[in-house]
Order: structure tokens, then sequence, then C-alpha cells
């Protein structure tokens, strides 16, 4: 916070993350009040939103790494300040179909596809090498504060207005405006005080220089098979919790707003914790992906819709200590020159999985009932922590020496050789052996 361009940053993104989390509960209602829609529509839905994050980010990151982040992030809010926009409207006047939501989620994914690569690697831009870990938890501790507001104010929202297709139109409308707010934040900034590189010049092949870049770094290629699996299969909340409250627990708009909060302050938890750790280290990635997938299937087992959300919390704990650390880590190990394209590609496996595992978990729901939605996908994360285990002796190299002083000289030289790389000094890797593991 001592940064004056992070704390505007850090001011809109509450605003908007707050109407984002109203529109996500609003939009998933609209699909469960036009009839013969359910679990599987609602996986479709969020499929759809999700799938241009898989088809796109990757080439988003070279455009992240070729073009001023904070330009490239105010064109991304206004497009999807504009389908929001173009969703409410429809579902405020009472003529929303299920292909007219289809059709704007799938248009809303195409602008989310762009802002997250930006978005990700602009923080380093704003604070420097040594806050980045902090940044990166006062930012889940944003969208988390918001997740807790946004689905609760919503529920009540639009079981004050009637609970029908409108009401879920007028909530939308409200997400809307909120990007106005980082839209104008992003204007205020200091431009001379933001740490950006040089953009990249276009060249051939800046996509396939990225892919190789990674496979060259084992410990990001471990932590990625990791998130890997969490996205795609575990982290369906919007979808598992309105099952859960409308067919397990018989619930309506309101309880279902709560499940979000109450999962919220669980990551609000874990964003906290998170902004106070300087260092990240794999058995915290490990451990939390662990306790995630447990407590996704104790959680299909819960018998009362009182027992879930006193048990959401933990899930939400879980959750966002593993995206913290894993996002933390990849960005301070990244060399600057790559960080836009790392991030883009970190984005489209965490998100861009939903596509394939939404419609997956839908379908379970729907033929084998919702609490499995919640076993099957918290046992898939845990095969995922399998498969990265498997990939962990490769990466051990990366890994801080066992000896105290040996970790403290790592990462000194580690710290020093990512100083010198943002200075310019691109060869630093020949100095010593340990910092080649730097970059």
């Amino acid at each position: 916070m001592s940064h004056r361009n992070y704390r505007l940053y850090f001011v809109g993104s509450i605003v908007s993350n707050v109407g984002t989390w109203m529109q996500r509960v609003a939009q998933d209602w609209l699909v469960l009040t036009i009839p013969g829609n359910g679990g599987a529509a609602l996986g479709i839905t969020t499929g759809l939103q999700f799938l241009p994050i898989l088809l796109l980010s990757p080439y988003a990151g070279v455009i992240a790494d070729r073009f001023p982040k904070r330009r490239l992030l105010q064109v991304t809010q206004a497009t999807m300040a504009l389908a929001s926009l173009l969703l409410g409207v429809i579902a405020a006047l009472g003529v929303a179909e299920t292909w007219h939501v289809y059709t704007i989620a799938f248009a809303f994914g195409i602008g989310a596809a762009f802002d997250a690569p930006a978005r990700q690697a602009f923080v380093s831009e704003m604070v420097g090498p040594d806050d980045v870990t902090n940044a990166v938890g006062l930012n889940s501790a944003a969208f988390n504060t918001a997740r807790i507001v946004g689905p609760g104010l919503a529920g009540l929202l639009i079981g004050l207005l009637g609970g029908g297709m409108e009401a879920t139109g007028w909530v939308i409308l409200v997400n809307a405006v909120s990007y106005l707010a980082v839209i104008w934040q992003l204007q205020r900034m200091d431009t001379s005080a933001l740490r950006s590189p040089k953009p990249v010049g276009r060249r051939p092949g800046m996509l396939l220089e990225g892919v190789r870049y990674l496979r060259g770094q084992p410990k990001m290629l471990m932590i990625l098979v990791l998130v890997f699996f969490a996205g795609t299969f575990g982290m369906n909340f919007q979808m598992t919790s309105a099952l859960m409250a409308t067919e397990v627990f018989g619930k309506g708009a309101g309880e279902f707003g709560i499940l979000g909060s109450a999962l919220a302050v669980g990551s609000l938890s874990g964003a906290l914790m998170a902004a106070s750790r300087t260092r990240v280290r794999l058995r915290l990635l490990f451990g939390a992906a662990i306790a995630f997938g447990v407590a996704e299937i104790v959680a299909g087992t819960l018998p009362s819709y009182l027992a879930f959300v006193l048990f959401s919390p933990l899930i939400g704990l879980a959750t966002i200590t593993l995206l913290n650390s894993a996002n933390a880590t990849l960005q301070i190990e990244a060399d600057p020159e790559f960080r836009g394209r790392v991030m883009a590609i970190y984005m489209t496996i965490v998100m861009g999985g939903t596509p394939v595992g939404a419609p997956v978990i839908g379908w379970v729901g729907e033929t084998y009932g919702a609490r499995w939605t919640l076993i099957v996908g918290g046992a898939l994360v845990l095969v995922g922590v399998g498969l990265a285990l498997l990939l962990r002796p490769s990466a051990s190299g990366g890994e801080p020496p066992a000896s105290a002083e040996g970790a403290d000289v790592h990462d000194e030289v580690r710290g020093v050789a990512r100083r010198l790389d943002e200075l310019g000094v691109r060869k630093v890797a020949a100095v010593h052996p340990v910092a080649r593991g730097a970059g």
C-alpha cells in the first residue's frame, strides 16, 4: 500500500469485483429461471464463458508482453462492461433465452481472456519484485472481500426484486457500471512510477518461445499440473453450490448467495495469510491442494444446509492458499520478458480447463446427483496431486538447499539474479550454477 498506483488499483478492483460476483450469482440464477434448464445448462454456460480463456489466453500473453498493460486493461474492462450491459438489458426486459446467455457468456469470456494475463503481470509493474507476494495476497483479499459481499448482495437484491428473470437483469446491470471504477483508477495512475519492462517487439514464434521457456522450468511445470486439476475439476463453485442449494437442500436465491459468501470467508482468511508471507514453499502448495480435494469430498457428504455453510470456509481457505502460492511463485520465478506469457499459460490452465471440467461435473450432477459433483471433483484434485508429485524429483534442483545457511545463500543469489535481469543483464545465469535456476 506504500505504492500510490497500487492503492488506486486496489480500490478500483474492490468495486469491480463486487459487481463481478453479483453478476456470477445473477447469471447462474438467470439460467435456472429459464424453463427446462438444470445442471447441464449451468455447466455449458460456465464452460462457454471460460472457453475463450482456453483458446485465446496464450496469444493474449503475447499481446500483454507487446503492449502497455495499463492501456490494455482499460480496453478489456470496457469490453466486459459492454457484454454485461447487453445481458443485463435483455434479462431486465424479460426476454432472455438460453442461447442469449450462452452467446454473451462467450463474448464476455473473450474480454476476460485478454484481461487476465495483463492484469496478473501488471502487479509486478506496480510494486516491484520485493512486494509481489504481498500484492498477490492483497489482490486476493480484495477479490474475496468482494466475494463475501457480492453473492449475498446479489441474492438479497434478486429476492427483493421478485426472484425472476427481470430481477437478475438489474443485478447484472450493476456489474456493467462497476467496470468504470477500474477504468477510471487506471487512468489516474502515475505512469512514471510503473516498473514496466520495455515492450517486446513483434517477431515470429513468440508464443512458442514462451512455451519453450516454460519447458525449461521444471518447477513451474509441476505447479501447472497441480493447478490444472484443481481449476478444471474442483473450482466449479458457482455450479456446485447452485445445485446443492436447489436440489439437495431445497433453498432459494438468498440461501444460494449465502453459500458464496461463506466460501469467501475462508478465501479472505487465506488471502490475508498469504499477504503476510515473503516466501512460498512447495510443501505449502501440496498441502493446500490435498486439503482442497479432501474438503470437497467431505462437503459432498454433509447432511444439512447449515453444515454445508459452516464447512464452506475451509474449502475457500484451501483454494486461495493454493492459487496465491502458485501465482506468486510463477511471477517471482519468471523472467520479466516472459512474464506476460507465463501468466497467460497459468491462467489458461487454471481457468481454461473449465470448459472441459464444468460440463463433465454438470453431467455428473444431473446423472448421479448434486453431491457427486463435489465428491468426484475432489477425488480428481487428489489425482492431480499424485501426478504433480511424480514430477517433483525432477524439480528438486529448484528447491532451496537443506541447510539454513545454504537456503540463505540460494535466496540471495536468486534475488541478485532477478534484479540484474530486470536491469537488462541477460547473461547473469553464467555467473553461478544456482543462478541458472533463477532464470
